[in-house]
């Protein structure tokens, strides 16, 4: 009973072929980490040497999820991807938890860490308002800034609205915008690359040579500690890289284009972010990097093309990051939005929210909250608060699934599997140890942003008991009209 929808009026479709499914995973990865976490890793490791390491082992260990996972994928293709994938190996009730952490964390608050960054590249093209003053520095238990930068958060609210509307009209609305977006910014990406090798004054020695300060201060952890900080915000870069499991249930043929769709597809972003990364490093040299990293509104992106590009360049990279954003963002509302849509069909979460509209087959409710929310994030902090606490929460759930292969291996033997893990034993393993040492670590390194995440997560907790009270009650009077 639990499992039946909620809803008779509409239905999801299969709507979504290879070639889209990879363009929506590239679309979900891609967005404002490639234009600006360069900066903060810079001024955390000081070396453009490790930076580039950092933002490589983050692709190493995305690359691992993405084949441990996979086999979980392939053999799990319900609407909610990891929500479903933790239902089946560990009960609904952790999944509930999963689901309530992509609403209350997770995807809410990589759409709103999105479209901030969308509309900080509005700010660089027109400057947005701000009140000024006291306002700017007033806050809320003394952690959340909602006026600060209040001019860039309302653009980033109304981003965040209009996507939900548009996503309200189709799957295939979304998904063509997202096309569109994508094969625009993989070219202007690789323009980019080009003319910053070619034509700029850029030199090796800026990518062979430290800051004047190096080596970085370094805490109780040492360079270890840094580098897992720094990778911290490569993660977010890779952020997204789950996405394409949520809509398993409109993709077509499953069972083969999720698993292809993810090996493809994180592919083509490693390969685009060591590329822009290492001319980022070769154009600016590592003191200049450090110093934009100390400006609230700066994108190490926008200052780089400008070195070479002049007004133009600024005017073209500002544009870009609009339209790369603008992508991101409407690729993770259209996929995240089936999580909670899951959750509610599950009757874990407020039924309305599993309504299908019965004319444009999108959940829309789970949208209307899904943006709601987000946009409450987006006025509650800055940038790199948002993204750390939420790639903290993230890799909790990572492992989880990850071990998941391990779980099903035993409990499912002669299920049949489409994709098998590459490496199992050992690749999966060293997938879950990461994730546990990575937990730890931003305890550590970031206690206020794992604090927060963790706080968030658990918030769930009075909602789950309400709602499996609830759902007992439900299957006793059920039971009583028997």
């Amino acid at each position: 009973m639990a499992n039946q929808p909620l809803n008779k009026e509409g239905r999801l479709l299969r709507a979504i072929g290879l070639p889209t499914a990879v363009i929506l995973f590239v679309s979900s990865i891609i967005g404002s980490g490639v234009y600006k976490k360069i900066a903060p890793m810079a001024l955390g490791l000081e070396s453009p040497r490790l930076v580039l390491l950092a933002w490589a082992l983050a692709g190493v260990v995305t690359l691992l999820g993405v084949l441990a996972t996979t086999e979980v994928g392939a053999m799990i293709t319900e609407s909610g991807g990891p929500y479903a994938y933790f239902k089946r190996i560990y009960g609904r009730y952790f999944a509930f938890y999963y689901g309530w952490s992509s609403l209350a964390v997770i995807q809410s608050a990589s759409i709103a860490s999105i479209s901030y960054v969308f509309s900080q590249s509005v700010n660089a093209l027109v400057e947005l308002p701000r009140l000024g003053g006291a306002w700017e520095t007033w806050t809320v238990l003394g952690i959340f800034t909602p006026f600060a930068n209040l001019g860039v958060k309302i653009v980033a609210a109304a981003l965040i609205a209009a996507l939900a509307a548009i996503n309200f009209l189709g799957v295939r609305q979304g998904s063509r915008l997202s096309n569109v977006l994508t094969v625009l910014v993989v070219g202007s990406i690789t323009a980019i690359i080009l003319l910053g090798l070619s034509v700029s004054d850029g030199a090796l020695a800026n990518v062979r040579q430290p800051a004047a300060t190096y080596p970085p201060e370094s805490g109780g952890l040492g360079m270890a500690g840094l580098m897992f900080a720094a990778m911290l915000s490569a993660f977010w870069a890779y952020e997204g890289w789950l996405n394409i499991g949520f809509i398993g249930e409109e993709v077509r043929n499953p069972q083969r284009n999720i698993p292809l769709s993810l090996l493809i597809g994180i592919a083509i972003v490693i390969t685009v972010y060591l590329a822009i990364n290492f001319t980022y490093l070769y154009v600016m040299p590592m003191d200049e990097m450090i110093a934009l990293a100390r400006d609230e509104n700066s994108i190490a992106a926008v200052a780089v093309v400008g070195k070479f590009l002049g007004e133009g360049g600024v005017l073209f990279i500002s544009i870009l990051i609009c339209v790369t954003t603008l992508g991101c963002a409407n690729t993770t509302i259209l996929t995240a939005a089936r999580v909670h849509y899951a959750l509610a069909r599950d009757r874990l979460f407020f039924p309305k929210i599993a309504h299908i509209n019965p004319r444009f087959h999108t959940p829309g409710n789970a949208l209307l909250i899904q943006a709601v929310w987000a946009s409450l994030l987006v006025f509650s902090g800055s940038f790199d608060q948002l993204t750390d606490m939420l790639i903290f929460a993230s890799f909790i759930f990572y492992g989880s699934i990850a071990l998941g292969v391990f779980v099903l291996r035993r409990k499912e033997p002669d299920t049949p599997r489409p994709y098998r893990a590459v490496g199992y034993p050992v690749l999966p393993a060293l997938f879950v140890l990461f994730c546990a040492c990575l937990v730890v670590v931003t305890c550590i390194q970031r206690p206020r942003e794992a604090g927060l995440g963790l706080a968030l997560i658990l918030l769930g907790t009075p909602f789950l008991l309400y709602w499996r009270r609830k759902s007992r009650e439900e299957a006793k009077n059920e039971e009583r009209r028997q």
